[in-house]
């Protein structure tokens, strides 16, 4: 079989040829609940195998910057199943920190993807004095930003914060406080285990009063049943959100079974790059002739794939700039 990176007789713009990535589908990735007459819903995420299928391809980065990618896949896998829509949602931190540019995102499939940029003089000096840091001091200062992208057609839905708090789960509460005026809850775990890389969010929010929700509770029997829930979410334990041996629906039953809990359909999450040749192709014709003369070494360019971390062959002739036919 050709390999699909490598420079072919096909000219690019027609060569949609994909890399050799894993066709992978975790069919229950994510399992959305609520408490039934509370005003509390919530998404469980757990990516399985998805986690080392995505995270094992940037093995050349640290732990410490692979564990924070796979909480950023984990979470926005949990918010962008709360949403109806068509294209892509995504979480883009950018920050002056060892870290300073973290991306994930989720189509309305659930295909799954996630990059992460490290300093590495940055990070360095930052391991040996704090071994593990926490988020904030990987990502530094600088704004988190969620957004979704239905094309060019559709206005593109963006909010932005500051980023502030130790934890993403953190940034990411003081991103509902401040910009949607939700209460929520976030609790984020991605560690390395004997099966390989596993990452995992739990997202419970406080919805409105009204369809679904007890008519008889007033406003503090329902604020007394989002504490309450807040309270079973917060003995959640990492180890508990990563263990494959645990199903999500008896991790959900533990925390839950007393309020009235109520699974709704789970939703498939893949292995979500969506680069091709074409793809890339498309970029490359968009610089100058010189530029492309200058990036090319013994006749071929190569581009990398941030995502997938596959490089991508064009032979210098087959490229042609659109800046050149101009």
């Amino acid at each position: 079989m050709t390999d699909p990176t490598l420079p072919s007789a096909t000219p690019a713009f027609l060569n949609h040829d994909r890399p050799p990535v894993p066709d992978l589908v975790v069919p229950r990735g994510v399992q959305p609940f609520h408490l039934h007459l509370k005003p509390v819903r919530g998404r469980l995420v757990r990516l399985g195998p998805l986690a080392e299928a995505l995270l094992g391809r940037h093995s050349a980065l640290h732990p410490a910057v692979l564990g924070l990618m796979g909480e950023a896949m984990a979470l926005t896998a949990a918010l962008a199943t709360a949403l109806k829509f068509r294209g892509s949602f995504s979480l883009q931190a950018k920050g002056d920190g060892p870290v300073p540019m973290l991306l994930a995102d989720c189509t309305e499939s659930g295909a799954l993807r996630g990059y992460a940029r490290a300093d590495a003089k940055k990070l360095a000096r930052m391991l040996k004095a704090e071994p593990e840091p926490p988020a904030g001091a990987l990502l530094g200062t600088g704004y988190l930003a969620f957004t979704c992208d239905q094309g060019p057609e559709m206005d593109r839905y963006q909010g932005i914060v500051a980023l502030e708090g130790v934890t993403l789960a953190d940034m990411t509460g003081s991103y509902f406080r401040t910009s949607e005026q939700l209460q929520s809850q976030v609790h984020l775990a991605c560690a390395r285990t004997e099966a390989g890389w596993r990452a995992s969010a739990l997202v419970i929010e406080k919805v409105a009063g009204e369809g679904g929700v007890d008519p008889q509770a007033d406003a503090e029997a329902q604020e007394e049943a989002w504490r309450t829930a807040q309270v079973l979410a917060g003995t959640i334990t990492a180890g508990e959100l990563l263990d494959d041996g645990l199903t999500g629906e008896r991790l959900l039953h533990r925390l839950f079974h007393a309020e009235g809990l109520a699974l709704d359909r789970p939703r498939a999450l893949s292995y979500g790059c969506r680069c091709s040749r074409a793809r890339l192709a498309g970029v490359l014709e968009g610089f100058p002739p010189d530029d492309l003369d200058h990036m090319a070494e013994e006749g071929a360019i190569t581009m990398t794939c941030e995502f997938c971390n596959i490089d991508f062959r064009f032979a210098r002739d087959e490229v042609q700039s659109r800046a050149g036919r101009a």
